[in-house]
């Protein structure tokens, strides 16, 4: 059974190295490429303020913030959540070392997320392969591939997984079906091919009438180009 975790988050900051923190989680659960209903959201008290960045296109604030669980009460149940499965993340090495970074604050049992999902698949790389020299944003993705986010004002992790996923699915759509498309017209030009070389041959004597007009037509040919025909006069 092939499953993946469509995952984003939203943080204080930009930088986990300058003490930014995870303000919320997003999860969607997809299971042989299509969703199952299930997600996990959870909004978490990062035990700091909001740079005015990350506010503004959040909508976050501390005072929101300060009374949802810290990351230590979460984390069991988002590590089993995506246990086993293949994280699809939209500039995957943003999120994961901001999640990383929250995993070491709570010591080295926790490892890093490589540890408990069988992969990260970053659709943000996948989009430049498909579409390069363009902008890849999520919201240029939707729009690029018919993805309604007209009810996207804000940044927000369960809704921003949530259009990743049509976006990925999007994107990942079709190949089988070109494959199919391929073969079915390599089979087309195959039989066209095989009907071309079974359909006879009409072979039609022409009458004496028409062979003496055929002739007379070459012989006036000939005298306009002052010369002789390579092919002759007769038919």
């Amino acid at each position: 059974m092939s499953r993946q975790v469509i995952l984003d988050t939203e943080t204080t900051g930009l930088s986990w190295e300058k003490g930014n923190r995870v303000v919320e989680i997003g999860c969607i659960e997809l299971v042989e490429r299509r969703p199952t209903g299930r997600h996990f959201q959870r909004y978490l008290n990062p035990e700091r303020e909001m740079e005015p960045g990350a506010a503004e296109v959040t909508g976050l604030s501390w005072d929101f913030l300060r009374d949802k669980a810290l990351f230590t009460d979460v984390v069991g149940e988002f590590l089993e959540f995506i246990r086993g499965a293949e994280l699809v993340i939209h500039n995957a090495a943003f999120d994961v070392g901001f999640l990383n970074s929250e995993l070491a604050r709570l010591g080295p049992d926790f490892g890093v997320i490589g540890d408990h999902a069988s992969g990260v698949l970053d659709t943000l790389a996948l989009a430049k392969q498909r579409f390069p020299g363009q902008r890849n944003s999520l919201d240029a993705l939707c729009k690029r591939l018919g993805v309604d986010n007209g009810h996207r004002t804000l940044h927000g992790a369960l809704l921003d997984a949530e259009l990743l996923a049509d976006v990925y699915l999007a994107m990942t759509s079709g190949q089988s079906e070109f494959a199919l498309g391929a073969e079915d017209a390599a089979a087309k030009a195959s039989n066209d091919g095989i009907l071309l070389a079974l359909a006879p041959v009409v072979r039609r004597m022409l009458s004496e009438d028409e062979a003496a007009a055929h002739r007379a037509r070459l012989a006036r040919v000939a005298k306009k180009s002052g010369g002789t025909l390579v092919w002759g006069t007769d038919a």
